[in-house]
């Protein structure tokens, strides 16, 4: 069994959550793509944990956490996340965590190149989280990148960091003006964050086909949503990876295999945290009132998220993106405080009413057209089973469904782990 757990939207949708919860089922959890760019917030009776680069299914002793080829690996933020996790008592070792030797290395100079370039665009920024995100995956398309297997092999490491920090250095002491990078640096920098990682690197791409092979149920972890992903997102206010389902083989080192399943995760409204179009946003009061019922500040950045009512235009195209089987939709316990719910059903784009998701640069042009719903205006945060929604709340979830065409078979009723109702 091979199954995905994806973003149906602009990231931040809970999929950590659903994580936790479903790997109980799975012998390994694998993220297939990205960095410490964002993060998945998951809380269990262990405590409240953000990980960043870590599978949430690092929180079940019997799960192997992969980290695939398809990311982009921040060696001295792995380290403290690890400490982090292990100060609370999470067993992490090189049985339980694997790194794919062909993952690129996040350097401290992809950083730096990353606050410069969002500095220079000032108001034109793309509401990147400074974390080096698109420098180093810049650097892989140029070949020019360092892998994780290169730990293994550091003498001819050390020596390759010579070109590369001569070629660096163009762009940031010839093109930024900056002080420039130092080979000493990137050195020191593999052998204080790097080489106590190597007995966890390996090939976890035939790590992946033998437990396949074996029977193994394996999950795939996506980071953000569909409308982040770098081909069919809000471009070029989007990540520099794919965060859709079908990736999921191919970042985890395993392109030849198929999945059985997507799972969809999804609000019961929107957020969007970073730059970009978000036509069903909304603004002063109404914004705040809901930014603050959820809660709503980025994991990885503290960042306020922008929000707004569910998107069905958006939704729908993330659910077509990520070929979702089934969803699960998380914090329904949040809209408890509305006794009209507003839904964002179409939008309006040139005095037309469209209800597909269109091209990124006519969304700027795109205005929202809601429709209001009846709320429940009670407290269902200790619901467990369906028969204990209210029928208001029922009706909403069946609404959604319609709406967009998926069926909805895990409701999030709050943060902890116990919080959710299987409907189907």
């Amino acid at each position: 069994m091979l199954t995905s757990i994806c973003g149906i939207n602009w990231g931040d949708e809970g999929k950590g959550k659903m994580v936790d919860l479903l790997s109980e089922g799975y012998d390994y959890v694998c993220r297939y793509q990205g960095g410490n760019n964002a993060g998945h917030t998951v809380i269990n009776e262990r405590g409240k944990f953000i990980l960043n680069l870590l599978p949430s299914g690092i929180l079940r002793e019997n799960v192997v956490n992969v980290l695939g080829p398809g990311m982009a690996i921040d060696i001295r933020h792995l380290t403290e996340e690890i400490g982090r996790l292990r100060e609370k008592g999470v067993k992490i070792t090189p049985e339980n965590l694997k790194i794919s030797d062909r993952a690129i290395i996040t350097m401290p100079y992809h950083v730096l190149l990353d606050c410069l370039e969002e500095d220079r665009l000032a108001d034109q920024k793309f509401g990147s989280t400074r974390r080096g995100i698109a420098p180093v995956y810049a650097d892989k398309y140029m070949k020019k990148a360092f892998r994780m297997g290169e730990l293994l092999d550091p003498d001819s490491l050390f020596e390759r960091a010579k070109g590369i920090v001569e070629w660096k250095n163009l762009t940031v002491a010839g093109g930024y003006g900056h002080a420039p990078v130092t080979a000493e640096e990137v050195v020191a920098y593999f052998k204080t964050y790097g080489l106590p990682l190597k007995d966890h690197i390996c090939d976890t791409g035939l790590l992946l086909d033998r437990a396949n092979r074996a029977g193994k149920k394996i999950m795939f972890e996506a980071q953000l949503g569909a409308l982040r992903d770098i081909d069919f997102g809000i471009y070029p206010y989007t990540s520099s990876s794919s965060t859709i389902a079908a990736y999921a083989p191919i970042g985890a080192g395993v392109p030849h295999l198929k999945l059985d399943k997507s799972i969809g995760v999804m609000k019961a409204y929107s957020t969007c945290v970073g730059e970009g179009p978000f036509t069903a946003e909304y603004f002063g009061e109404k914004a705040e009132k809901l930014r603050a019922a959820g809660g709503e500040y980025g994991a990885a950045t503290g960042r306020p998220r922008r929000v707004g009512p569910f998107d069905v235009v958006a939704s729908s195209y993330g659910i077509r993106c990520q070929g979702a089987d089934e969803i699960a939709l998380t914090k329904l316990d949040i809209l408890s405080a509305y006794e009209e719910i507003e839904v964002c059903t179409a939008y309006e784009l040139d005095g037309k009413i469209i209800r597909e998701f269109p091209y990124p640069g006519a969304l700027d042009r795109c205005k929202p057209v809601f429709e209001k719903v009846k709320g429940w205006h009670t407290d269902i945060s200790k619901c467990r089973k369906k028969e204990q929604l209210p029928r208001e709340a029922l009706a909403y979830i069946s609404y959604l469904e319609e709406a967009c065409g998926c069926n909805i078979v895990y409701v999030a009723v709050g943060a902890e782990r116990d919080a959710c109702i299987k409907l189907k």
